[in-house]
């Protein structure tokens, strides 16, 4: 168990003494998540909010899509990437591979389902009373529809976390897309899987220790901002 406290130790010590490589690894982690749920949060809250408000044929197998999606292997999200921004796939010449955004999209395709169901379910759950209600007040279709959205308010907010919390501690696409690169893509969780690999636990627990206070840091700004709105 020594090891563990020494991860502890380790840790603090990485974080005041401002070692590059850690901060390094932190710095890609936030852009390349705060890259995906950004645009995460532009497509599915839009696409969320016309599968909870509207009512259409399909919509059940189209929800029913998105619920399976919810579980969609990392693995087979970053083989996907891989195979169309690879240099022998349709998206080769953009030059994505093993960059920053590369792995933004991927995580983007990893996040949106959480975004869109959660959204979706927020909508769909506001009384049933609440659009003759907003109509009778002489709200027209567009405030009713934006209002609905304002009222859902705590629950894209939830959906905006829990897809933050994914995409932060995500791994496995990470390291497909951007080949764990030193200074340049590796990220925390690929690193803590590196340093593991190599026997160095106390690292390994240190890094996991950066990670869960920046898990911590992210949600707690999140839940001031829910408190806010």
């Amino acid at each position: 168990m020594g090891y563990i406290a020494e991860g502890f130790v380790t840790a603090l010590r990485l974080l005041i003494r401002a070692d590059p490589e850690t901060y390094s690894a932190v710095f890609t982690t936030l852009r390349v998540s705060s890259l995906s749920i950004m645009a995460a949060l532009a497509v599915g809250i839009p696409l969320g909010f016309l599968l909870g408000y509207y009512e259409f044929r399909g919509k059940r197998q189209i929800r029913a899509v998105v619920d399976t999606l919810l579980a969609l292997p990392t693995v087979v999200v970053g083989l996907f990437v891989y195979a169309l921004i690879s240099k022998r796939g349709p998206l080769g010449n953009l030059g994505l591979l093993f960059t920053i955004p590369g792995i933004g999209l991927a995580q983007t395709i990893l996040i949106l389902p959480i975004v869109i169901a959660l959204t979706a379910t927020a909508i769909s759950n506001l009384d049933v009373r609440f659009r003759r209600t907003v109509l009778t007040l002489g709200a027209g279709r567009r405030r009713t529809a934006l209002t609905a959205l304002y009222e859902s308010r705590y629950g894209v907010i939830a959906a905006a976390v829990a897809a933050y919390g994914r995409a932060i501690g995500e791994v496995g696409i990470s390291m497909m897309i951007g080949g764990n690169i030193k200074w340049h893509t590796r990220t925390i969780t690929t690193a803590i899987a590196l340093e593991t690999g190599k026997g160095q636990f106390a690292m390994g627990i240190a890094l996991g220790i950066v990670l869960l206070i920046l898990a911590f840091v992210i949600n707690w700004i999140l839940q001031i901002m829910k408190r806010r709105v």
